[in-house]
């Protein structure tokens, strides 16, 4: 609790401990990106573990928080539904969605938004290909990040610190077998080399992702643009999808003042290659 908070609270004429606690907890999860256990949440609030115990039982049950596999507390998407328009991606889609509209029209496929949130990629926005047979993805639905292009280019835009402790406490990951593990992690760092994602689908037969990443590690917002297409005899054109996704996700960027240059110095858009 900053220094700010505190003397708020204590000029406050009305005060409800109980709803303090809470609102403490959730302002303290808010603002770590990892997880963390009970005896460093009522050390951070200056509370006993009994104090924060009922607290942390209240919250899990009411769904706003969620304990790890290691017994670990982070926040669910709870908030995030409860005030989704108000939400930190609200500017993100407002200058996404002409972006994307755009891209549809010009590469004649659907593309969407990606985020992860909550160890699972939420697709925060889609425009549909005007092709009648088009792929689509409903809008709000979550999946793995271990089967997903979008999974793959989010933790590529990932820190090395941030990356691990993510798939730490992503007990999936660590149900597969070592070699799994290791093929995936390398997909993850030529994703992270390329500043792309070009790969058949996990989802679809015969579909093919075509994705990049929206900013940068050093933005607060991490998202993933995709183009979802089908793959036939006459087509696509992969490198002709990626010029296009690329000049979106640019645009879609910088109208949404994110940073486009990584905490390296390196571009983690590149110009595709000719």
């Amino acid at each position: 609790m900053t220094a700010e908070q505190e003397a708020d609270r204590k000029t406050s004429k009305y005060v409800v401990p109980a709803l303090d606690k809470a609102l403490d907890v959730l302002e303290l999860l808010a603002s770590r990106s990892e997880s963390i256990s009970q005896s460093e949440i009522a050390r951070e609030l200056g509370k006993s573990t009994s104090e924060i115990f009922r607290t942390l039982n209240a919250l899990e049950a009411r769904r706003y928080i969620r304990r790890t596999h290691s017994g670990q507390y982070r926040l669910t998407l709870k908030l995030f539904e409860l005030s989704h328009t108000h939400s930190p991606y609200e500017g993100l889609l407002q200058v996404a969605h002409p972006e994307m509209r755009r891209l549809s029209d010009e590469v004649g496929e659907t593309c969407h938004l990606t985020t992860l949130r909550d160890g699972e990629i939420i697709v925060l926005a889609q425009h549909e290909s005007p092709r009648p047979l088009r792929l689509s993805v409903e809008v709000g639905s979550r999946h793995s990040p271990l089967y997903t292009s979008s999974g793959r280019i989010i933790l590529a835009t990932m820190g090395e610190t941030e990356r691990s402790l993510f798939l730490k406490e992503y007990s999936e990951f660590y149900q597969l077998p070592g070699s799994i593990r290791e093929s995936f992690l390398t997909r993850v760092a030529n994703v992270q080399q390329r500043g792309y994602e070009i790969a058949d689908s996990e989802r679809f037969v015969g579909g093919l992702d075509v994705g990049v990443p929206i900013g940068s590690p050093g933005a607060g917002v991490k998202a993933a643009l995709i183009i979802a297409t089908l793959k036939s005899a006459q087509g696509p054109d992969p490198e002709h999808l990626l010029a296009a996704a690329h000049k979106a996700a640019m645009a879609i960027t910088e109208k949404a003042g994110l940073p486009i240059v990584s905490n390296e110095g390196t571009n983690l858009q590149p110009d595709p290659p000719h």
